[in-house]
Parts: structure tokens; C-alpha cells; sequence
């Protein structure tokens, strides 16, 4: 069975933000890679697997490798380990390389990297962190420089990309949703053009891969003597600044993507069409804050600025702001007196440290269990002691152990007894908070208790080194309050600056909290989320067909003596164990 070739890089019809970003981080590896978020088929895969064939040889006439980390791939496979088929023709104990071993100098390309496991995760950002990978494991002890650049693809649809993982890479790019008419068709020709004879295809194009191979070669030699005058700095640590950038990356991945940009442009020195044609990229997925005047801008160079598909094209589109406007969606029409009053701003109340349920169990069919059963041995089950049956089950969940196997058997075959890895103990716990922020919870400032309650859940989390991410629903839409990380020390900022007023689209909130559970289990099938539901329930939307939640608490912040709203009934409709905010707020 033949392979089909990549599609070739040149023959990608528009895009032109995405094909410049990606060719900057060619010149410029310390840029440290291009972030592609877009929706599906809009070849974002396609030009990241392209890149490929136009890499142009190192100093020593290598061509720097592509590698492609797949979802499904194991922390051995992506680290290295023992080589177990040397250990049983020669008898010793030798390393294997893995994918970041074999990235080393080229590029790591992750597709739909934002669900990559968080064990994986973890794993590349302690390699991004030090350029080194260091192995500890099946009885070796092993280190290896491991510097790569990182493209990723992801649909913002399925979910975001943790924040540590994010800020790894140099740039990002969003594509447009849906090219026009001319260039869907000019998409399919080419596409058809492919399908019927790949070889011919690429033959066609081999004068014209080669030609921007060797620009970027060159460009890469000016690359060193790229200069840039004072006021380029000061320009940079201004508008990043104003910007809201943590930190000093989105600074010195600004300077030097503008410096790239010179050199593939042909110029010696750094100008404002170079800051202004990378700026998007630099604070698309930083930005904090909206800038009060969008900035002026140079004319790019033809065929090498941004485009109307690049993100933020006027300056103004950022991280948060991102995510806060994706996470928006269109609810139901203003209900009434709750719906008429304008957003507010109502600041959070201190709160005591909640009295909640413990977390419950899941069922064991869905691949989970409760705090205390997690520390149990596999199989064990209070009350009575181990079968051989239930040995046989906590190995067959286990991992065997190659290296303790052999030393085991002693080069006896065939083995007599297979080891099995220890099992590890405790299970990641997400904690998902729905607050409601409709205008009817800014009476008696009920807001500003629940977002007092809800920083209390966030120092308990942080204490306990536990995730949390919270959504606000209000003003007839859904936003992004706090994205998932681990739990921050203080949260009283974020909380304070979400506004109240409008309708209550509750069942868009829900809705929205099981597609992101269902995303966030897919992506580590060990991890728990409990979800406290932090509403009045004062909404005229139907409460019938509303989906599961799983581990779930419905916090009913209604405190009038006789309640208009549907807490209760909201908790049995979710199967959720039900608590009013009164109940919470013990002196």
C-alpha cells in the first residue's frame, strides 16, 4: 500500500497569516512555534504537515525533522524508555528514544493538541521549559537535549488549551470561519487536481517549493544581521503592556518574530510594518486587556501581513477576550423586570469556608471512583479479603513492568511471572462553578455573596492543589469567567469585574458544562468533576430535558421567605444534592 505524499505548502489556497507565521518560526526557531485554532476542514492540518518539505538544511546539511505526537500516543512513546528488544537478543539494558528525542532541532506538531492528555501535557512543558528531557524510569537513568519548535491545531469548539500550554507557543493564529465563494472552488481544483495524480501534482509545484526553500535559507543568513533602533523596544514594552501581557514572553517573542519578519522580507532593519504585521500573532492568546484606541498601522508587505483570517487583525482580540466572546451564545430574548436592568458591577462578600457534600461516587462503569475508594487498592473492597479473581482484575487494569519482569526471570523464556506496574494513587479533581449573574441576583446582593462563596471554593481548591473553572451566565450569554487551570491563589479579581444584569439562560449553561465535561473526560479519563450550579433559579426557561451533570450541587441563592425561583426543583431535575446560600453562610 502506497503513501500518499503531503499536499505541498505552496499549492495551499489563502491563508496567507497562517503561511507567514509558520514561515517566521522557520527563520526563527526561538520564536518557539504557531498555535493554529480554526474549524474543521479549514486546512490547518494540511499546512502544518506541509511545512515539511520546505525546511531547508541546518549548518551540518540535515534537513530538521517534522515529528507528529499523536493523541493516543503513551508517555514512553513520546519520552523514551527501555528497549526491550535489545534486552532480549543481547541481554542489556538499553534506552529508546522517544518523539521528543527524535523533535530535537526540527518541529513537534501536535493535531488537536488541546486534547492531549494532561500527563502528556505535563510532560511537554517541563521539555519546552528546559530543552532537556530527562528520563527516570524502568530501572535507567537517562538525559538528552530535546529543543524543538511547536505547531499545534485545535478547534476552539472542543474545548481550551490549558493556560501553561498556551503561552508555550510564540504565535497564534485563527482562521476564518468560511472563505468565499472563489476560493472554495479554487480549493476544490486544486484539491481534485491532487487526488487524480499526487506525483504529477507535486512535480507541477517542485520549482516553486524549492525557490521558497531556498528564500527561507536566506533569510535565515540575514536573520543575524537584523538590527533594530530604541524605539522598537520601548514601542514592544508599550503596547504589550497596554495589552494586559503576563509577563515578559509576549516582549521578547514580539522582538524577535519582527526581526524574522525583516529578514524574510529582504530589509536590514526592524520597522513598524514588521510590529505591526506580528503583533495579532504575539497577543492573540496574552491579551488581558482591550486597548483604549486601536493602534495605527504600517502597510504590510504584499503577500506577507496579516490578512482579514488572521486573529485579531486590528490589535483588539486577546486570550481572554477570546475566550469570553467564543464562550458567548445567543440565548433567549430579555425576561421581563429580570431582564431589563443594564449589567452591573456588584464586588464579591466575604463568605465563610463552605460546608458542601463530600465528593460523590461515581460508578465504577464510567471509569471513576470516590476520593476514599481511589486510595484503595485495585479490587480491594472493605470488608473482606482478596480473591486470586480480584488479584487478576487489578493486574489486568495495571501496566506490566518489562524491566522488573526480566530482572524477575532472570533471562528464563518463557517468563514464569510478569510484574506489573504499581498503580498510581488519586485522581485529578476539576471543580466546574456555573454562577449566575442575571440582573434578578442583584438585589440584596445576592451576586456578591454567591461571587464571595465562589472565591472560598477557589482558596479550598487552591489549598488542595485542585483545578477549577468557572462560567458566568447573565445579560442573556455565557462567559468565561476563569478558564481551566489549577486553582489560582486568589480569584476576587475576575469575580469582581464580572458584571450582572439580563436575562438567565440557564439551560444554555448547562447544556454548555456537559460538553465541557464530556471534553474534559475524554481528555483524562481519571479526572472528577464536581459542578456546584450557583443560581436563584428565577428563569421562565423549561427545566425538562436538561442533561447530566454528574457530581453536582445546586447552591439556591433566592434568600426571600417565599421563593419564586426553582432551585429545588432545578436540583432534582439534575439529580443534584440541593443547599441554599443562606445555609453556606454560617457566622
Amino acid at each position: 500500500m502506497s503513501v500518499v505524499p503531503a499536499f505541498p505548502f505552496v499549492a495551499v489556497v489563502g491563508q496567507p497569516a497562517l503561511k507567514t507565521a509558520l514561515l517566521l518560526n522557520v527563520i526563527e526557531p526561538r520564536i518557539g512555534g504557531v498555535l493554529i485554532s480554526g474549524p474543521k476542514g479549514s486546512a490547518k492540518s494540511t499546512l502544518a504537515r506541509a511545512l515539511a518539505a520546505i525546511l531547508p538544511d541546518d549548518a551540518e546539511g540535515r534537513r530538521p525533522p517534522l515529528v507528529t505526537l499523536p493523541l493516543g500516543a503513551s508517555e514512553e512513546r513520546l519520552t523514551g524508555s527501555l528497549d526491550l528488544q535489545r534486552v532480549l537478543a543481547e541481554r542489556e539494558a538499553s534506552f529508546q528514544e522517544g518523539l521528543l528525542a527524535r523533535a530535537h532541532g526540527g518541529v513537534l506538531y501536535v493535531d488537536e493538541v488541546n486534547l492531549l492528555p494532561d500527563s502528556l501535557v505535563d510532560l511537554l512543558l517541563d521539555v519546552a521549559a528546559s530543552g532537556v528531557n530527562i528520563v527516570e524510569r524502568d530501572g535507567i537513568s537517562h538525559s538528552h537535549p530535546a529543543r524543538f519548535g511547536l505547531i499545534g491545531t485545535m478547534n476552539p469548539d472542543e474545548g481550551e488549551l490549558r493556560p501553561q500550554l498556551l503561552d508555550r507557543f510564540g504565535l497564534c493564529v485563527e482562521q476564518a470561519a468560511t472563505p468565499g465563494v472563489a476560493e472554495r472552488v479554487a480549493i476544490m481544483r486544486q484539491r481534485e487536481a491532487f487526488d487524480r495524480d499526487p506525483q504529477a501534482f507535486l512535480d507541477h509545484h517542485a520549482a516553486e517549493q524549492a525557490e521558497l526553500t531556498r528564500r527561507l535559507a536566506e533569510a535565515r543568513e540575514r536573520l543575524g544581521g537584523i538590527t533594530a533602533e530604541p524605539w522598537v523596544y520601548e514601542h514592544i514594552a508599550i503596547r504589550s503592556q497596554a495589552a494586559g501581557a503576563e509577563g515578559l514572553r509576549a516582549d521578547v517573542t514580539w522582538h524577535r518574530a519582527a526581526r524574522a519578519h525583516a529578514a524574510w522580507r529582504g530589509v536590514p532593519t526592524v520597522s513598524r510594518a514588521d510590529l505591526d504585521a506580528v503583533e495579532p500573532w504575539v497577543l492573540a492568546h496574552r491579551r488581558t486587556a482591550e486597548p483604549e484606541t486601536p493602534p495605527e498601522r504600517g502597510d504590510p508587505p504584499p503577500g506577507n501581513g496579516p490578512s482579514g483570517n488572521a486573529p485579531g487583525g486590528d490589535g483588539t482580540r486577546g486570550a481572554d477576550a477570546g475566550s469570553a466572546s467564543r464562550g458567548q451564545e445567543t440565548g433567549p430574548a430579555p425576561q421581563g423586570q429580570w431582564g431589563a436592568m443594564p449589567p452591573v458591577a456588584q464586588p464579591s462578600v466575604g463568605a465563610s469556608m463552605p460546608a458542601l457534600p463530600e465528593v460523590a461516587a461515581r460508578p465504577p462503569a464510567a471509569g471513576s471512583s470516590s476520593t476514599a475508594a481511589s486510595r484503595r487498592r485495585p479490587g480491594h473492597q472493605p470488608g473482606r479479603r482478596r480473591t486470586r479473581h480480584d488479584r487478576r482484575d487489578a493486574r489486568d487494569e495495571a501496566r506490566p513492568d518489562w524491566f522488573a519482569t526480566l530482572v524477575e526471570n532472570r533471562g528464563q523464556w518463557p517468563w514464569r511471572r510478569l510484574r506489573y506496574r504499581r498503580a498510581r494513587t488519586g485522581q485529578p479533581m476539576l471543580h466546574l462553578i456555573l454562577l449566575d449573574t442575571s440582573a434578578s441576583t442583584l438585589g440584596r446582593r445576592l451576586l456578591g455573596r454567591a461571587k464571595g462563596l465562589v472565591d472560598r471554593l477557589a482558596r479550598r481548591a487552591y489549598a488542595a492543589r485542585e483545578q477549577i473553572a468557572v462560567l458566568g451566565f447573565g445579560n442573556d450569554g455565557i462567559a468565561t469567567i476563569q478558564p481551566r487551570r489549577r486553582a489560582p491563589r486568589d480569584l476576587l479579581e475576575r469575580l469582581d469585574a464580572a458584571p450582572g444584569g439580563g436575562g438567565t439562560p440557564i439551560r444554555e449553561a448547562v447544556q454548555r458544562a456537559a460538553r465541557l465535561i464530556r471534553q474534559w473526560r475524554r481528555q483524562d479519563a481519571g479526572l472528577q468533576v464536581r459542578t456546584y450550579l450557583i443560581t436563584d433559579g428565577r428563569t421562565r426557561q423549561p427545566l425538562s430535558g436538561l442533561p447530566s451533570l454528574g457530581d453536582c450541587v445546586v447552591v439556591d441563592t433566592e434568600t426571600a421567605a417565599v421563593k419564586r425561583g426553582r432551585g429545588r426543583d432545578l436540583a432534582r431535575q439534575l439529580g443534584a444534592a440541593y443547599r441554599p446560600l443562606a445555609g453556606l453562610e454560617a457566622p
